[in-house]
């Protein structure tokens, strides 16, 4: 597609050129002095404006080219009324005019093709791109979640297994009996000592 547009732009560059030419050769005609149907001053201000033309079209601006064109028709009309240019000469460069300008709007309307179908071509491959990312985003997504979920299922199943493990059993323990810190009252004191008294009164009258 690319190589066909840019030989159809090859073709119309030369017939813009073959075009412009004629213009110039009916400009440049009325340089001799005979006929005097073209102003020598009127002739060159022609040629200047047709050599804007052919730039605009060999430099791939045809909007330009219809500009510098409309100034070349501008011109010529204007020189017509004034008696610059003959109706003979003015009738010929309007033909080549034309021609140029049929070219010209052809050119522009396959650039326009062009650029059209490139920003379609870049618009598809943006939404194709953006589908891609949302795609790749929505599995990641996926895979995210899905870890996630397992990491707490093995949580879960972890803290069950810990819960579920009987505690290990208590010794037993026989109670020992704390000493006394308790003291005696007095009186008991002094009891105490008679009946121990009296038991060794009676273990010597036994003995004698």
């Amino acid at each position: 597609m690319v190589d066909m547009l840019h030989s159809r732009g090859m073709r119309q560059r030369i017939a813009l050129g073959l075009a412009a030419a004629g213009i110039a050769a009916a400009a440049a005609a009325g340089c001799s002095p005979v006929p005097p149907d073209l102003d020598p001053a009127a002739s060159r201000e022609l040629q200047s404006l047709v050599l804007a033309v052919t730039s605009a079209a060999a430099s791939g601006d045809p909007a330009t080219g219809l500009r510098s064109l409309d100034e070349l028709v501008d011109h010529v009309t204007r020189a017509a009324a004034d008696g610059e240019v003959s109706f003979k000469r003015h009738q010929s460069i309007m033909k080549a005019v034309e021609s140029v300008r049929a070219d010209l709007r052809s050119a522009a309307a396959a650039q326009a093709a062009s650029a059209k179908a490139a920003a379609e071509k870049a618009e598809a491959e943006k939404v194709a791109a953006e589908k891609v990312a949302a795609k790749a985003a929505a599995e990641k997504a996926a895979t995210d979640k899905a870890t996630a979920n397992a990491a707490a299922q093995a949580a879960a199943t972890g803290g069950a297994a810990v819960q579920n493990i009987p505690a290990p059993p208590v010794p037993a323990t026989s109670p020992t009996a704390a000493p006394s810190s308790r003291t005696p009252p007095a009186g008991e004191n002094a009891a105490e000592e008679h009946r121990a008294k009296g038991a060794d009164k009676g273990k010597g009258r036994k003995e004698g």
